[in-house]
């Protein structure tokens, strides 16, 4: 069978390798083709010959109001090389990941083709923009969920999807970094044998560019202070950046860059500070305390204010609906917060306690492992009823 996937970000990319496994496992004919990046290569290297990879989404992948509309042409082009390749190949179904401003189009052209069109990992619009409801309705032909505040929501507003629990877990507990001594990843990294704190950026270009600046003064002020004058940091750079991505400002004697290493990272982290989104609920089922951050651009940060519906923006607390760790946004994003903030994480026990503790409740409500296997097996099953 011909399955044609669209992810277009780092935690799609992550999700769609381990969706391709499933598929490939449930599926000895599976035949790939998909937009993704060097997880998915390298499933489809393992089960295929030729090349799968049509683009990259490290290709300009952007995000935010205000930054999608600078890049239009380009995002535009891209829709439109998209199209072309699903109606030159021709698969038996069209799977898109998350990523709702370019796939929202790409499930209509492909639904209006005549091709089957699943969307795995729903669009947010329990948070903002519900009107996208009525084109889930229209254009896609079966929702498959992954968290389970969701089933409720869908099933209220007559959307027809499955939920088989999150693959987040999956790929967590199956890293070889959780495993890994710490005397190991210190010597295969080259880190000196020190307590560090991990800086998480994201995966695009505005991302970085927002959230260095800030990682950066917040790293010299705590280092700058006796009691921690002896913790570095560590960046997690995303799979495929470049150390010239992520520009150090001067502090590179007490800050390091560690490449494509995100769970390993995290795991060996005393505590983290996290750009929001996936990388926060990995942190969380990995274990690691954390405070998340965010800054975009002023005018997008405005309009996200005005039409988000939810009291939180990271996953684990919108599981728990309520706070297990403190999101600091936009303005409320800086330097001195975020110090305030890591020195309450690693000086007051029973606040970091009682943060591991809303860890476990965030993984028992998720449910147990195998859910991308799951997913492949039941995306097969409705294909095979038609």
């Amino acid at each position: 069978m011909k399955y044609y996937i669209v992810a277009g970000e780092a935690s799609g990319d992550l999700h769609g390798s381990n969706l391709m496994r499933g598929l490939y496992a449930e599926d000895s004919g599976a035949d790939i083709r998909f937009w993704g990046g060097a997880l998915m290569d390298v499933v489809y290297r393992e089960h295929q010959d030729g090349t799968g990879l049509v683009r990259d989404y490290r290709d300009g992948a952007v995000m935010g109001f205000w930054e999608v509309f600078l890049q239009a042409g380009k995002l535009l082009r891209k829709v439109r090389a998209c199209k072309e390749d699903i109606a030159a190949w021709r698969p038996d179904v069209v799977i898109l990941i998350d990523y709702p401003g370019f796939n929202f189009r790409i499930a209509e052209f492909a639904h209006k083709a005549g091709f089957r069109v699943f969307w795995y990992i729903a669009p947010k619009v329990w948070a903002s923009r519900e009107g996208r409801i009525r084109k889930l309705k229209a254009y896609v032909d079966k929702l498959f969920i992954v968290f389970p505040f969701e089933t409720e929501y869908f099933t209220r507003k007559g959307v027809d999807f499955i939920y088989k629990g999150n693959p987040l877990i999956d790929a967590v507990d199956r890293s070889p970094a959780l495993g890994e001594s710490r005397a190991a990843f210190l010597e295969r990294t080259g880190l000196p044998d020190c307590p560090f704190i991990a800086l998480l950026a994201g995966s695009r270009n505005g991302e970085i560019g927002t959230m260095m600046p800030t990682f950066m003064e917040f790293a010299a002020k705590m280092h700058a202070l006796p009691e921690y004058a002896g913790y570095h940091f560590v960046v997690a750079g995303a799979p495929g950046r470049d150390r010239s991505d992520y520009d150090l400002a001067g502090n590179d004697a007490f800050v390091h860059i560690v490449s494509g290493e995100t769970y390993a990272v995290l795991h060996q982290a005393e505590a983290a500070v996290i750009n929001s989104g996936t990388a926060s609920l990995e942190a969380a089922l990995i274990g690691t305390p954390q405070v998340v951050g965010y800054r975009g651009a002023p005018i997008t940060f405005l309009i996200v204010r005005n039409i988000l519906k939810v009291k939180y923006v990271s996953l684990a607390n919108l599981i728990l609906d309520r706070s297990a760790f403190k999101e600091l946004l936009q303005y409320y994003f800086t330097a001195d917060t975020v110090l305030t903030e890591m020195q309450r994480i690693l000086e007051d026990e029973y606040y970091r306690e009682r943060m591991l503790a809303d860890y476990a409740e965030v993984r028992e409500r998720l449910g147990g492992s195998g859910a991308s296997s799951a997913v492949a097996k039941a995306m097969m099953q409705e294909i095979s009823r038609n």
